[in-house]
């Protein structure tokens, strides 16, 4: 199955066959051998936004959560633990999963974006393996292309290989392509994928969100 020209992995899943996963259960996906790779088209930033973007990935701390509460930091760690265990199958290190999850629910929270959103991303693009590369040339968790190391980092697209990293750029990226397509989800992630206005890619990632979502049980309820 090609997208403008890119043609996906050898053996990599359709995006039918990707929705049909979807909708045959929460751990149907998890067997999935394959999934979407990114292509994020270069294109022509002026001077600010280019500024802008390379401040928001410069700043590689490691993520440390900070809660203005006791009861925000608890939400957090049973969000925490929910995603964990949906994760299991895919990391089974305890320690790993945590790492990525602190990481992806940091730099989600970060650039202003759903962490279940960002997560379904992944879920799509990479089926959460840490070194996929497309065959267009995307790396990582979030299949960034390369050419952005360039335009707003280091140069250095081996880097892509690191969680924070990838996550960072990933996320910022996306929230650039929302703020431009003005709140537009459905359209920022098709600029995402390279497929801006096609449905299969936005569709497929709404659906693999569901996979993300977390609701707080409420006393009494």
């Amino acid at each position: 199955m090609s997208i403008q020209g890119k043609t996906a992995q050898p053996g990599a899943l359709s995006r039918r066959a990707c929705l049909a996963s979807l909708a045959a259960g929460p751990g149907a996906w998890l067997a999935a051998p394959a999934a979407h790779a990114g292509g994020q088209l270069e294109e022509p930033l002026i001077d600010s936004v280019r500024g802008a973007l390379a401040s928001a990935v410069g700043d590689l701390a490691p993520p440390e959560p900070l809660f203005a509460s006791t009861e925000a930091r608890l939400s957090y760690l049973r969000w925490l633990a929910a995603m964990s265990e949906r994760l299991r199958n895919r990391k089974p290190q305890w320690e790993v999963r945590r790492d990525f999850l602190q990481t992806a629910w940091y730099e989600s929270k970060r650039a202003g974006l759903d962490v279940s959103l960002v997560l379904g991303l992944i879920q799509v693009e990479s089926a959460f393996r840490k070194f996929a590369i497309s065959s267009v040339g995307a790396r990582g968790y979030m299949q960034v292309m390369p050419f952005w190391t360039r335009v707003i980092g280091d140069g250095d697209p081996a880097k892509l290989f690191h969680v924070q990293t990838n996550l960072r750029f990933g996320c910022v990226i996306l929230r650039h392509y929302l703020d431009r397509e003005q709140g537009d989800l459905y359209l920022a992630l098709g600029r995402y994928n390279g497929s801006r206005g096609k449905a299969p890619y936005p569709n497929a990632v709404f659906a693999a969100q569901r996979n993300w979502f977390f609701q707080e049980r409420t006393s009494g309820a």
